[in-house]
């Protein structure tokens, strides 16, 4: 049951750069972002099936959870706007509870999403009852969708993003925050392509998620894939200088390709940068298609 209506299939973009030809890696962009104007990527396919899942139940609110710059979030309350569902935001950190908005809590809030700043250590508990149970009491009864969408049912809908690739590539990267897209765009792949996972955060601890994710979709590990976890830039929302001068360039280079859109920064641009660094490794054969989702 699909709810939203979608751009899908989304396009497959070569692009050329000499910095990877002279690696002999050739370089597809899928246009992820390019799903649905609200709901870019990954959030649309990973949203979908709980949207469908809370209507079918005959809920009318979403409750969900997210980072200050969580574009699930974000996604959420655009959804919920547009299928008159009442959202609510669980945000990690109640110490941003007094200070202004940024630009993506903004955004939820001007959809509707009401804001509820958990403290660190709860925000690390919330899926228990002694922390969701007085949530739901607050805010009523309602659908919760877990932190990046990241369920069974969002990794199946995921899977199809491999689908939609197919044969097109060798090689498939896509970023991690939760490890659903990961999980359900492995899935999917044919054999013998493969998915690099490129972790947006410290921890080390996606390549587990995403194995339990895959689990609890599929009945166990499915596709060929890894995580990297050397690319997160200091932590999630963090840069550097190299990964900014990294993103300016390569969308300077390529801004037709982007459609003259700058790379997302907390997710595309560290996925796009450990492409070109795994290729200056050699991590690529010569000749090797690799595929970068632009997820937002």
């Amino acid at each position: 049951m699909t709810l939203l209506a979608g751009s899908l299939p989304t396009p497959l973009v070569e692009v050329a750069d000499e910095r990877l030809a002279r690696h002999g890696v050739r370089l597809l962009l899928k246009r992820d972002d390019l799903a649905h104007p609200l709901l870019p990527g990954n959030k649309f396919r990973k949203l979908n099936p709980n949207l469908a899942a809370a209507v079918a139940a005959g809920h009318d609110t979403l409750l969900t959870f997210g980072g200050a710059y969580s574009n699930h979030l974000r996604a959420t309350a655009a959804a919920g706007r547009l299928l008159g569902l009442r959202t609510v935001g669980v945000v990690r950190g109640d110490e941003l509870a007094g200070r202004p908005l940024n630009d993506s809590l903004a955004g939820a809030a001007a959809d509707g999403m009401r804001l509820h700043f958990l403290d660190r250590a709860a925000y690390r508990r919330k899926t228990e009852p002694g922390v969701l149970a007085p949530l739901l009491e607050r805010y009523g009864p309602a659908h919760v969708v877990p932190e990046g969408g990241s369920d069974p049912a969002a990794v199946r809908g995921c899977a199809e993003l491999g689908r939609e690739i197919g044969a097109a590539a060798d090689v498939v990267a896509v970023a991690c925050g939760t490890g659903g897209t990961l999980a359900g765009l492995a899935a999917g792949l044919p054999p013998p392509a493969r998915a690099v996972g490129i972790a947006v955060l410290r921890g080390g601890f996606l390549a587990g998620e995403v194995l339990r994710l895959q689990g609890d979709a599929f009945g166990g590990r499915r596709g060929d894939w890894r995580v990297e976890d050397r690319f997160h830039g200091g932590g999630f929302a963090r840069t550097t200088p190299a990964l900014d001068a990294f993103a300016d360039d390569f969308a300077a280079r390529h801004r037709e390709a982007l459609e003259g859109r700058d790379l997302e920064r907390v997710y595309v641009a560290k996925a796009l940068h450990a492409v070109f660094r795994l290729a200056g490794e050699g991590a690529f054969t010569p000749g090797t298609r690799v595929a970068a989702v632009i997820t937002g």
